[in-house]
């Protein structure tokens, strides 16, 4: 059963299916595009605008948030809903212009919060929000889940100022469900759809939010990446996606894979836009023990460290093993190290970095810490939980008429089959894992050639969306830094055709400044992005 008007919260009625019961369950239902419905400015113009254009702006008085939220929420059902229908936006905020509002009166009161008070944002649908909005990791099993609390990333937002306008579709539970699956696809959201060539897929996990940026429908889009699922679906809609030292964002509140893995990241059309989301949502928490080791290596304004020259003197190592699938996606990564020669960086060709091993621990890894953790979540949510555990979310599942009907769910079957965390097995994966990505993978090389960082491109052009065979990667370089936990940031490269692809650079462990510097000279010399057109 597809959920009607899921851009607007109207979840009129959801069916919920579970293997022993048939629960019909009312859910309030506000269309948040008309409540309130103000008079803008250019909407056009509006939903351009860069994050310290938008404060500009506000600053003069000649827009207000209320004004830059309608034009959001009107795109969304204009562009989203239908039209292309892109399907990024799983559930809207009805309280989104109210707390537009009381910013707009903060902001007359003398009282700024920061470069995010009234910017737009959405964040990816596993990502909690104690709202009117649940949080579902596009499961039907969690379509009446309403957390009992704000995620650390969502608290820090709405403490800059941000407003959370809605919620963003993803490849169910962050496509670490089954085999075969197509990304951008979930049971309760359905299928996102690039905004460049429809017909062609967003790559994932973090689809919605990627989608999102690039169409316009807000400024800024949070993801989470365990392995890609920023970095892929930024360069598949060709904006700028940041995937953070793991520990320097705090993931509770975060519905997971792998506390060894997993972080949020900012997305956005820019790499000044992203660096002053991911500068909202840094902070220790003590909920996340992995945040413990990110305090004095964090910064409040990443925006300092965006030079124009960022490229002058740096060494860049030149990571080759993603080329040689797509000679078109070559030959715009030979153009890009011979822009970065023209701009002063020195680069060193690399063939290989970490060991065949690493993928291996890192799966194992995955489905250890997938069991613990969705168990730990769905206690968090509190007795009247949906679901209890992940035995009960593979019976929901096989009780579904919708959630198989593409594809299994054999990694959940997997993790249910694994023990703790005590485990001999898990210990020694973990070793093999951390020895194998970083002493032996990205810190060795470089070391070894003494780099600042090391650039790749991110992947290839978007395939088309196949719910039959499922996904068809060609290229791809997010597993060095995704299993080390290192950053690493993706801008946009060019175009193969219509379709965007991006760049990568990635290295040592909290070295976010010098990759925005790198990233932002890189960007500011080339000027690749371009509007979608929502071809056919």
């Amino acid at each position: 059963m597809n959920l009607p008007n899921r851009k607007y919260l109207c979840i009129k009625t959801v069916l919920l299916l579970t293997f022993s019961s048939v629960l019909l369950t009312q859910v309030s239902c506000q269309n948040a595009a008309n409540e309130n419905e103000v008079v803008s400015a250019d909407s056009s113009r509006i939903v351009e605008l860069e994050i310290p254009q938008l404060q500009q702006e506000y600053k003069n008085g000649t827009l207000t948030a209320k004004e830059v939220v309608q034009a959001y929420l009107n795109r969304i059902r204009e562009i989203d809903d239908s039209g292309p229908e892109l399907g990024s936006i799983i559930s809207v905020n009805p309280d989104a212009l109210q707390i537009a509002e009381q910013l707009d009166k903060e902001r007359k009161e003398g009282k700024v919060r920061g470069p995010m008070h009234g910017v737009p944002v959405v964040l990816k649908d596993n990502i909690d929000t104690h709202d009117k909005m649940p949080t579902t990791a596009g499961s039907r099993a969690l379509a009446s889940s309403y957390p009992l609390q704000d995620s650390y990333v969502a608290k820090q937002l709405r403490e800059a100022g941000a407003i959370i306008i809605g919620k963003a579709n993803l490849s169910e539970w962050a496509n670490f469900r089954g085999e075969m699956s197509t990304s951008g696809w979930s049971g309760l959201g359905g299928q996102t759809k690039n905004p460049y060539v429809l017909s062609r897929n967003p790559c994932g996990s973090s689809s919605g939010s990627a989608v999102a940026v690039a169409a316009n429908l807000a400024v800024l889009a949070v993801g989470t990446e365990t392995n890609g699922s920023i970095v892929c679906p930024a360069q598949a809609s060709g904006i700028v996606g940041i995937k953070p030292t793991v520990g320097l964002i705090s993931r509770s509140g975060v519905i997971p894979i792998s506390s060894t893995q997993d972080t949020p990241g900012p997305m956005a059309r820019t790499v000044r836009d992203a660096a002053i989301g991911l500068g909202a949502m840094v902070g220790v928490d003590a909920a996340d023990e992995k945040t413990a080791a990110s305090q004095g290596k964090f910064y409040q304004d990443y925006t300092q460290f965006l030079k124009a020259d960022g490229l002058k003197g740096k060494r860049i190592g030149f990571y080759k093993a993603p080329l040689g699938a797509n000679y078109k996606v070559d030959s715009l990564m030979l153009k890009a190290v011979d822009f970065l020669k023209s701009q002063g960086a020195e680069i060193v060709e690399i063939d290989q970095i970490g060991g065949r091993e690493v993928g291996a621990s890192s799966f194992e890894i995955m489905l250890y810490e997938y069991k613990q953790g969705l168990n730990d979540y769905f206690k968090s949510l509190g007795p009247d939980a949906p679901i209890k555990n992940v035995e009960e979310l593979i019976s929901f599942n096989k009780a579904d008429t919708v959630e198989l009907q593409h594809f299994n769910q054999r990694y959940l079957e997997m993790a249910q089959e694994k023990g703790d965390l005590n485990t001999k097995e898990y210990k020694e994966a973990l070793a093999k894992l951390m020895k194998g990505s970083r002493e032996e993978g990205i810190d060795k090389v470089m070391d070894q050639h003494n780099l600042d960082a090391i650039v790749a491109p991110t992947g290839g052009p978007a395939w088309k969306t196949d719910l039959v065979n499922g996904d068809s990667f060609q290229v791809g370089s997010s597993s060095p830094a995704a299993q080390a936990g290192y950053p690493s940031i993706t801008v946009p490269m060019g175009f193969v055709g219509e379709l965007p692809v991006g760049i990568s650079f990635f290295g040592r462990a909290w070295s976010e400044p010098i990759l925005l510097e790198i990233a932002y000279g890189y960007e500011t010399g080339t000027k690749h992005r371009k509007a979608p057109k929502f071809l056919q």
